[in-house]
């Protein structure tokens, strides 16, 4: 479920205050209209415009726990360094998620066609069109990363913890590409075990999709070492939950909902959990069928049922829904078990259930 409307505004049932997502879409908003105004060419003005169309219709879940996290650590008063931050993660993912499409081939993003291929189609006349689309997204990516250390001079500069901050994000990035770079070289091999692949999950998306963003805000408010650490006991089991909720999606998701394919993953032979438990508890026959099907390239619908078949034969798919459920509560404890401020604890649990339960 998105934490916004289809107008990009708040939805009334979400666990974020005002000061939040809106907030954050008006910084972003106004950061690439200034952006876009100081161009030195239409080359940039274009680019600025796809970022532009690319962040709508995100969770902005990275910007709510980072909020979150500056709340839990008592963060009070102006809130222009945590909406900054908050913006600066937002532009980060951008970038990532441009990047990793490139790199596993997508079609689709967000209901929307992805970046490489939209730029392919509009070099149509080209004789190198897709070669174009693909080396034109990879710098849009880079911009967009390169956009989010900008953002981040304003919340640096508001905290006496600057250092900390910087050296914490540093370490953020170099988790998220250390991750990709683990799922590059594993996609296409069927060795892979169950832990193997959620270590790769684990540090190419859960770790900077909740426990960086929660550890960011806290570190922002000044938090000590108790807090920082019940933000990372929160942090991780929520992030694994998070993407094995996404293994789930990409396979049995409903694409008009997901707005992604729910065939790429098995093309692309990704070590998923869900397909490296599949493979586990797969029969000689089963497995010789997986092996068969998953990574090629041609898979078609029939194809990709078939695996899904297999999947819940082998009851990999229930599987997955218990490890998603465990990591729930384990998260929910540690809001039990630390004294986080009581409307902290309130919206990190709130956001926990929206985090493992959503459709897209």
């Amino acid at each position: 479920m998105s934490l916004l409307t289809s107008d990009g505004a708040v939805r009334a049932d979400a666990p974020a205050p005002p000061q939040d997502c809106s907030a954050v879409d008006r910084l972003l908003s106004e950061f690439l209209a200034d952006k876009e105004q100081a161009s030195v060419g239409p080359e940039i003005a274009m680019f600025v415009r796809l970022l532009g169309t690319f962040l709508s219709g995100g969770k902005r879940l990275r910007p709510l726990l980072c909020y979150y996290g500056w709340q839990a650590a008592g963060g009070h008063g102006s809130t222009i360094a945590v909406t900054h931050l908050g913006a600066a993660l937002e532009l980060f993912h951008a970038g990532a998620l441009i990047h990793d499409d490139v790199m596993d081939g997508s079609d689709i993003r967000r209901g929307r066609p992805t970046v490489h291929r939209l730029l392919a189609g509009s070099h149509g006349r080209h004789p190198a069109a897709e070669r174009l689309g693909v080396n034109t997204a990879i710098l849009l990516g880079d911009l967009a990363l390169c956009w989010s250390y900008d953002l981040l001079h304003v919340a640096e500069l508001a905290t006496p913890r600057a250092e900390s901050l910087r050296t914490l994000l540093d370490a953020m990035r170099m988790q998220a590409m250390t991750g990709q770079y683990l799922d590059l070289l594993a996609t296409g091999s069927s060795h892979i075990a169950v832990e193997e692949a959620l270590a790769i999950g684990r540090g190419k998306t859960a770790r900077y999709t909740v426990e960086y963003p929660l550890l960011a805000g806290a570190h922002l408010a000044g938090a000590d070492q108790g807090m920082l650490s019940a933000c990372s006991a929160y942090g991780v089991p929520l992030g694994e939950a998070f993407q094995l909720r996404d293994d789930l999606l990409g396979v049995f998701g409903d694409p008009g909902t997901t707005g992604k394919s729910d065939l790429d993953d098995l093309r692309d032979g990704k070590h998923t959990v869900l397909l490296a438990v599949a493979r586990q508890r797969a029969d000689s026959v089963q497995a010789a069928a997986l092996r068969a099907l998953i990574g090629n390239a041609h898979l078609d619908l029939a194809d990709a049922q078939d695996i899904r078949d297999i999947i819940v034969a082998t009851g990999a798919r229930d599987a997955v829904e218990d490890m998603i459920a465990e990591r729930r509560e384990h998260a929910l404890a540690v809001l039990d078990s630390f004294p986080f401020p009581a409307g902290a604890a309130a919206s990190l649990r709130r956001l926990a259930d929206m985090a493992t339960r959503r459709d897209r």
